[in-house]
């Protein structure tokens, strides 16, 4: 599950650093009947401000009410799916930077002690992670223990578990 936003990757044009970090903030502006909207963004080197457009000369007619009010409000939630939404990202060209913006909740470490061990894995929101991590940690293994538990056929799943992945699997894991 998240823990915070995730760093953007953009050049900054002030500074030429690769980071910016989102804080929910937005600008909207109306310029009579039409509608612009964008995600403020702060350098992590200089602080320099930057905007990712969100909507670009919209009729306000056509932004649904809820929408404009959680616009209006800062919505950090809103925010977050907006960063992640995949048109907005190609739009701005950007790329999101997840380390240290998410945790694994295992449920307690009671399930390490068995032979064999079922696990389904759920993410509450689209964070592309690689699974031979999320087992390493989540099961309390280095990831060369866990890399050498694959290549022996100990750590099997439908999914590869080398590649980043974003969505729910499940793995069996073999003592």
């Amino acid at each position: 599950m998240p823990t915070c936003l995730p760093l953007v990757l953009r050049r900054c044009h002030t500074c030429a650093s690769q980071r910016f970090r989102a804080n929910g903030k937005f600008r909207v502006n109306a310029n009579h009947k039409l509608l612009d909207v964008w995600l403020l963004v702060l350098c992590t080197a200089c602080g320099a401000t930057t905007k990712l457009t969100v909507l670009e000369r919209m009729n306000v007619r056509s932004v649904r009410p809820e929408l404009l009010d959680r616009l209006h409000d800062n919505d950090p939630g809103l925010a977050a799916e907006l960063l992640q939404d995949p048109v907005v990202q190609r739009r701005n060209r950007i790329a999101l930077d997840w380390d240290n913006a998410w945790r694994l909740d295992t449920g307690g470490s009671d399930h390490l002690d068995r032979e064999v061990i079922d696990v389904s894995v759920r993410f509450t929101a689209r964070i592309p992670v690689r699974p031979v991590r999320l087992i390493a940690e989540g099961c309390g293994l280095s990831r060369a223990e866990a890399g050498r538990l694959i290549a022996e056929g100990k750590l099997v799943s439908a999914v590869r578990l080398n590649s980043k992945l974003s969505d729910d699997f499940t793995f069996t894991l073999k003592r």
